[in-house]
């Protein structure tokens, strides 16, 4: 009886996960159901995702409370592009290390400039003013590099001063950094990141 039991449930989980394998990794969103043999049984678990629990925030006015919803759209809006960059920051670095010499390392460098002119130069009109600067800060939580010395060190001083110099026209800086544990800002901003990374907000 047991095990006919235990296969009914394996048999529902199967279902409720279907086109998941224990096998395979998961590239989608999907809760990926696993199989685990206990006394001869046969039983599908699942691992559910962690449920993060913060104190409730109190907003002294409708204002704060409007800034708090525009800071969570700004941080789903630039959160992903944040990480594109680092994945592109890491690409391009190990490409960078595999090349034989410096010639070809400036030109793959001017390669991948042009590149990312071209795909993320019409992304980045779109975003807001608070957008562009929540962005440098977000690259530096994502890297653990400011963007000015991401600039510096892919595409040398001269170009690093001159983009720091054109932000600062709109007053931003490439060299803000991201510093939660200090600064209350950053504080809420990576309270509003780990709850969207989790789909809880």
């Amino acid at each position: 009886m047991l095990k006919r039991v235990s296969h009914i449930v394996l048999f529902i989980g199967m279902l409720t996960f279907l086109g998941t394998s224990p096998t395979k990794s998961q590239t989608t969103d999907k809760t990926l159901a696993r199989l685990s043999v206990y006394k001869g049984d046969t039983i599908a678990w699942i691992e559910l995702k962690p449920v993060y629990i913060y104190k409730p925030l109190i907003f002294k006015s409708k204002k704060k409370q409007n800034s708090y919803n525009r800071l969570v759209r700004n941080v789903k809006k630039t959160l992903p592009i944040a990480k594109e960059i680092k994945q592109i920051i890491i690409h391009t670095s190990m490409h960078l290390d595999s090349l034989p010499n410096e010639k070809e390392r400036k030109k793959y460098i001017r390669q991948v400039e042009k590149k990312l002119k071209k795909e993320y130069t019409p992304r980045m009109k779109k975003l807001t003013f608070s957008q562009g600067k929540l962005l440098i800060k977000l690259v530096d939580r994502e890297c653990e590099q400011t963007s000015y010395q991401l600039v510096k060190s892919f595409m040398g001083s001269f170009k690093a001063g001159f983009y720091q110099t054109f932000a600062s026209l709109f007053g931003a800086s490439l060299k803000k950094e991201y510093d939660p544990e200090n600064e209350e800002d950053d504080a809420i901003t990576e309270r509003v990141i780990v709850l969207v990374e989790n789909g809880q907000i």
